[in-house]
C-alpha cells in the first residue's frame, strides 16, 4: 500500500516562492501518475498539477508559468515548485496518486500567501 507523505509548506509574501515534497512509500511509485491538488476554504479541491509516470507535466491555467511538477522515481518523490505565489495560492495543497483506484492522499500541507 502506498502512503504519501507531504512537506514544505508555509507562509510567504506574495511573489515569493516555495517548494513541496511528496515522499512515497512503496515500490510502484515509479508506474504511478501523480497530481498536487489544493484545497482553499469553503472552495472544492482543484487539481493544480499532474505527472505521468514518464515526466510528461500538465497544469491548471491558474498556475501555468509559476508552478512546475517534477518527481524523482528512484527517491520515490514528487515535487511542486511554486514561484511568484498570489494570495489566491492560499491553500492546503495535497499530493496525490492519479491512477489507483481509490485515489491515495497525503494528510495536506498548509501555504499561505500574504498579500
Amino acid at each position: 500500500q502506498v502512503q504519501l507523505v507531504e512537506s514544505g509548506g508555509g507562509l510567504v509574501q506574495a511573489g515569493g516562492s516555495l517548494r513541496l515534497s511528496c515522499a512515497a512509500s512503496g515500490s510502484i511509485f515509479s508506474i504511478l501518475s501523480m497530481g498536487w491538488s489544493r484545497q482553499a476554504p469553503g472552495k472544492q479541491r482543484d487539481l493544480v498539477a499532474r505527472m505521468t509516470p514518464g515526466g510528461i507535466p500538465n497544469y491548471a491555467d491558474s498556475v501555468k508559468g509559476r508552478f512546475t511538477i517534477s518527481r524523482d522515481n528512484a527517491k520515490n518523490t514528487v515535487n511542486l515548485q511554486m514561484n511568484n505565489l498570489k494570495p489566491d495560492d492560499t491553500a492546503v495543497y495535497y499530493c496525490h496518486t492519479i491512477n489507483t483506484s481509490p485515489a491515495i492522499w497525503g494528510q495536506g500541507t498548509q501555504v499561505t500567501v500574504s498579500s
